[in-house]
Order: C-alpha cells, then sequence, then structure tokens
C-alpha cells in the first residue's frame, strides 16, 4: 500500500482520540546548529500549552489492526474497516519531513494492539528513539502507552516522549467487563502509578543538578462518555482518583460517537455534546478552584444540569452562603462565585488592597455582572436576599425553551 494512502487510514483513525495535548512540554529548540525541530511557535492537529503556545502535531496510529473487541472502537476485532500498518521508519520519515514542510512541530503516535503488548510498544518505541537518537529531534512526542506491556518498555517510552498516556477508556471495572473485558483497571492503575514513580525520580534528578536529562513531563487519559450507564459521578470520581493518586495532567472526556456495524449493546445515539462540556467545566472545578467531587455532584443527583454550569448549579443549592464581601471574602469563597474567575479573582485581591470595590471596577474587569451581581456585595451594590431564590435565579439563567424537532 502507498504511504499516502496509509496516511489517509491511518490519520483517520487517530481522530477518535482527544488526549493529544501538549500541556506541560518543555521548550527545545535547535537554534544552536545541532539537531531537528523545537516545541516553540505555530505551525494539522493543534495543541496548545499552558503559557498559550500553540503546537501543531501529526496524529496518527501505528496501525489500526487490533488484536482487542471493546465494543465502542471502530478499530476492534470484529471491525469490517480497511486495515493499515506502518512501519517504525515510514513514520519517521513522515514526520520529519512533514516538519520541514513547516506543517508540525510533534508527533502524536497511538496504535492498535497486533501480536501483543510488548510487540506493539517495541514498535511505538522504535519510532521515539529514531527520532530523538538518529536524528536528533527536538520536537514535541506524545506516546499512547499500553498497561498490559511491560514495565520496563513503558519507562523506555517515557525517557522519549515529552508526555505519555494511557486511556482509561471507562470510569468502572464494571464498564470494562460490559464493553472491553479484555482490558482490567487494575492494571492500568498499576502502569499509571509505575509511571508516576518514574516521572518523580526524574524530576529529582534534574533538581540535583542533571539538566540534560530528557524525559516525559506527565501523563494523561481519556474516558468515553456515554457508551454505557456510567454516571457524571462515577466520572468524576474516577478523575479524582487519578489527579490525587496518580498526578494525571490532564483527563480528557470524549463524547461515545456511534460506529458503522455497531455492537448490539451499544447505545444507537450519541450522548449530547453539552454533557462533555459539562463534565469539563466540573473536571476545571475540582483542578482549580477548590470543589470536591461530593459538592458537585451526589448518590441522590449523580448527573450534572445540562441547562447550568456546574459552578451556578452549586451557587443554586448553596444560596444560603451568598451574597459574599467582595471586600473581605478570602479567596476561597470568591473562587465559588458563579462568574469570577481564577485570573480575576487574583485581580480582585490585589485591587481591593487600596481602594472599595465597585461594579464598575468588575467591568472593567470583563466580568459579567448579570452573572455575579446576585452573588456578591460590593462598595455600590447590596442585592436583596430576594434575588437569590432559587428558583428565580433558575428561571434567569437557564436556556429558554426551544422547539423540538419533529422527527428526530
Amino acid at each position: 500500500m502507498e504511504l499516502n494512502k496509509k496516511l489517509e487510514i491511518l490519520a483517520d483513525a487517530a481522530k477518535y482520540d482527544a488526549s493529544c495535548a501538549s500541556s506541560g512540554a518543555q521548550r527545545s529548540d535547535s537554534r544552536s546548529g545541532k539537531g531537528v525541530g523545537s516545541t516553540g511557535g505555530a505551525g494539522i492537529c493543534h495543541s496548545y500549552a499552558p503559557d498559550g503556545r500553540c503546537i501543531s502535531l501529526l496524529k496518527l496510529l501505528l496501525t489500526n489492526s487490533c488484536i482487542y473487541d471493546c465494543h465502542y472502537c471502530i478499530n476492534r476485532r470484529s471491525s469490517n474497516v480497511r486495515r493499515a500498518f506502518f512501519t517504525a521508519d515510514e513514520v519517521v520519515k513522515l514526520t520529519l519531513d512533514f516538519y520541514k514542510r513547516n506543517y508540525i512541530e510533534g508527533l502524536f503516535l497511538s496504535s492498535g494492539i497486533i501480536r501483543n503488548a510488548d510487540y506493539t510498544m517495541e514498535q511505538v518505541i522504535a519510532v521515539a528513539k529514531t527520532l530523538r537518537e538518529t536524528h536528533d529531534f527536538r520536537g514535541y512526542i506524545h506516546l499512547k502507552t499500553i498497561p498490559e506491556a511491560s514495565p520496563e518498555l513503558i519507562e523506555e517510552a517515557a525517557r522519549y516522549a515529552d508526555r505519555i498516556s494511557i486511556n482509561m477508556e471507562l470510569p468502572t471495572q464494571k464498564s470494562l467487563d460490559l464493553l472491553a473485558p479484555e482490558k482490567n483497571m487494575a492494571r492500568t492503575k498499576i502502569a499509571m502509578g509505575r509511571i508516576r514513580q518514574r516521572l518523580d525520580d526524574a524530576r529529582a534528578q534534574k533538581k540535583d543538578g542533571n539538566r540534560k536529562l530528557r524525559h516525559a513531563t506527565g501523563q494523561s487519559t481519556q474516558v468515553i462518555v456515554g457508551a454505557d450507564e456510567s454516571t457524571d459521578a462515577d466520572f468524576l470520581a474516577g478523575s479524582d482518583e487519578l489527579y490525587n493518586s496518580y498526578k494525571l495532567k490532564r483527563v480528557y472526556y470524549s463524547a461515545f460517537s456511534p460506529i458503522p456495524e455497531p455492537s448490539s449493546i451499544l447505545p444507537l445515539k450519541a450522548p449530547p455534546l453539552i454533557r462533555e462540556h459539562r463534565l469539563y467545566q466540573a473536571d476545571w472545578l475540582m483542578r482549580f478552584y477548590g470543589f470536591k467531587t461530593q459538592e458537585i455532584l451526589s448518590p441522590e443527583q449523580p448527573f450534572l444540569d445540562l441547562e447550568l454550569d456546574p459552578k451556578l448549579a452549586w451557587a443554586l443549592r448553596n444560596r444560603h452562603d451568598f451574597p459574599v464581601n467582595l471586600q473581605t471574602a478570602p479567596k476561597e469563597t470568591l473562587l465559588r462565585v458563579p462568574g469570577l474567575g481564577v485570573r480575576n479573582v487574583a485581580r480582585i485581591i490585589q485591587i481591593r488592597r487600596h481602594t472599595k470595590i465597585r461594579l464598575a471596577d468588575l467591568s472593567r474587569l470583563r466580568v459579567s455582572l448579570s452573572k455575579v451581581m446576585p452573588f456578591l456585595i460590593t462598595a455600590d451594590h447590596n442585592p436583596s436576599t430576594l434575588l437569590l431564590d432559587s428558583d428565580r435565579l433558575r428561571a434567569k439563567f437557564a436556556p429558554k425553551p426551544q422547539q423540538l424537532e419533529l422527527f428526530t
């Protein structure tokens, strides 16, 4: 098969993996006259680092053949799709050719499982190793690892990649037993734990002065939303454990997309995309706003409100905590005010040291006054407690009813 045809098949097969962001990548370049590539600047798949750098990636599967038969995967063993396979040298050639044409700055490489996990992992590593050692490639590399592979291979992958990830796929072992019976969550977590330990060791070595050591800067994972009956509480509880116990950089929520010739146990329709969006918002609250999973959801209410963002929904359930005084409230309280983000809270704390804050000051910070006014007190604004009536506020912020389609 021609290389271009392989590229068409295997680039398209990679589109279902959303966890290709490059956040946390270390800056590296070849301005010294040595090496090829860099992780700076702008240039196929765009990802963004925390400092705003845009990094474009060549996103590929090494192969879409797979010995596993996960019901939700279009590349599963029983799927009737056209198969293709890259050699390691072909992926290296594509990466370098695309870079030299200024199309990309890095590579995101995943793969179906062929022969066995170790064999597949060896092929993936061969790509990264050749790029780094033979061609001195200094661009960004993200490798998707396989939890069933030997620990030594996963550790070797971390030596050549900027980011490594293992897809969790589903939030509970019960879900995996139903849709991906060949996968084991305990085995995946053991692999994540080993990666975390290896990353911690590498950071310690760098602190001790080994600045030239290259090692992955973090790990991430992806879960599929809406492929089974897992609740939003299941997803968030799982994510909370991954952030706290394994120090993952990101958990990516990917709405289930119906595939050709689907298994009979899969839903016929995709979940509403707003559910994926709400999970990202709730995830953000846990990571940056100090919220606990049980504050956002509960056994009695295991799904997020699709009409309201999770922070506003929490505020409406806890309206007895409002309004808060913008002049005196601690940072932790201000972060829970709907409409105030992390950056603006920091600015407000800085400003109030020198002056009394008014609504005009919030306008200059581009805060949405209509959203924050019911929840806070300023020097020129003190809302009536009647405004905090939950039903009235919900009616104010909820989207307007829409006409249902006649045919769905």
